[in-house]
């Protein structure tokens, strides 16, 4: 079987040929680019936070009433109200641990700031992190894995108002975190300087992994730079993380608010403010899953719609030829020769389509990389998209081949 016939017969039906080509090439430019912000997105949902997040729950509150924490002496009271709300949630039945913490990984909620190995402002804004603000309880709580030093003592841990300026003496720090201030390793025992302070800070202990609370595109770059800061931070805001004993999750949810009103009834803790960890991050990437599904069912849909287009343009061609068909298998033609026939041109015109649509996937994350920053389109993404069009392709017109190839030799003999 020739081509050069097959593509003379094509030049006959060029708005056909150039519909289908175009449909397939749109379809691939946007398929390609679209399971390739998926991938995306879900490597996003399933990123480590470095918490052990089973039987996690938070609570977040605020106290009415309660002295500002700008006034003088106003954190020595904030503070005292703190404790006993840890001591009244340390007591809870199904309680494992308790910690007082700023925020958490995946909570939209952050502190960041700049750190350097040097005391130079110049080189503030090299490497950024997120600081945490927690207790000696805060480690085991969160189930973060210590990998070098040590952890907090509570000797270690001290209070402060939320708007203070305070040098802090240690910290922990990320791994990854560490490997960017002291790629050589060994970061345990160095110092660190904190938003420009001209006070060290000594890393006393290194942690696997902790993300950020951020989960914006934009916090990316520092994704797992984390320092842990044993000061309990005191305002009239207050979040604490809870760990519960297997199987007590939800009778810990509904007795924490009544254990903390029986404390101080004057509080507002509202219907999210006790939570599990699996709805932050349920809450927190619904965004990435919304989208990851939406743009799954646009491939569902462009797929569907261009093999509809092969089967309806094949179909037609096939009623149009149905004469010529006869009278090839009057000459001898085979079924399967018809049925080859219609796939290798259908192979042909995507083909056609591919080459263009390879080109439109290019220009097209082109475009998406200047307006929205998303990375740049990995090769491997094209040759598959490649070839599920051309196996798309060949599934839609087996249905219009078979019906060619039953065609009988006898429809030659009859009037046009």
């Amino acid at each position: 079987m020739t081509v050069h016939p097959m593509i003379a017969a094509l030049r006959k039906h060029k708005a056909g040929v150039t519909l289908i080509a175009l449909q397939i090439a749109l379809t691939l430019a946007i398929v390609c680019n679209a399971i390739f912000i998926i991938g995306q997105r879900v490597e996003r949902v399933n990123r480590p936070t470095g918490l052990d997040e089973n039987n996690l729950l938070t609570v977040t509150q605020m106290w009415v009433g309660a002295p500002n924490d700008a006034e003088p002496g106003a954190a020595d009271k904030l503070d005292a109200m703190l404790q006993e709300d840890l001591a009244a949630l340390r007591a809870l039945p199904g309680v494992e641990s308790v910690a007082s913490i700023n925020s958490l990984p995946l909570a939209n909620s952050s502190w960041n700031g700049g750190v350097s190995t040097h005391p130079d402002d110049k080189l503030l804004g090299n490497i950024t992190s997120t600081y945490y603000f927690g207790d000696d309880q805060s480690l085991s709580t969160l189930g973060l894995k210590l990998v070098a030093g040590r952890a907090f003592t509570a000797a270690d841990v001290g209070h402060m108002a939320f708007r203070d300026q305070r040098d802090v003496p240690i910290a922990i720090v990320s791994q990854e975190l560490a490997n960017q201030l002291y790629p050589q390793g060994n970061a345990v025992g160095k110092p660190l300087y904190m938003n420009g302070s001209s006070a060290p800070t000594t890393i006393i202990g290194i942690v696997e992994r902790l993300q950020v609370p951020a989960t914006g595109s934009w916090a990316n770059r520092f994704a797992y730079n984390a320092t842990l800061i044993p000061m309990r931070l005191n305002s009239t805001f207050s979040r604490y993380v809870l760990r519960t004993r297997p199987g007590q999750m939800d009778a810990v949810l509904r007795a924490v608010a009544p254990a903390l009103y029986k404390v101080n009834p004057l509080r507002v803790i509202d219907d999210d403010g006790v939570k599990s960890f699996a709805r932050i991050r349920q809450q927190a990437y619904r965004g990435d899953v919304g989208m990851a599904i939406l743009m799954g069912v646009i491939c569902l849909i462009l797929l569907a719609v261009t093999a509809a287009g092969i089967v309806g343009l094949t179909s037609f061609w096939v009623g149009q030829r149905t004469r010529q068909i006869g009278i090839r298998r009057a000459l001898g033609a085979t079924r399967r020769e018809i049925r080859r026939y219609f796939q290798l041109e259908n192979f042909l015109i995507a083909s056609l389509g591919i080459a263009i649509g390879l080109l439109l996937a290019f220009a097209l994350n082109q475009l998406l990389m200047s307006k929205y920053a998303l990375p740049r389109l990995p090769l491997q993404y094209l040759p598959a998209g490649a070839l599920t069009l051309w196996l798309l392709g060949q599934l839609a017109v087996l249905g219009p081949a078979r019906r060619a190839a039953s065609v009988p030799p006898a429809i030659a003999t009859r009037s046009a």
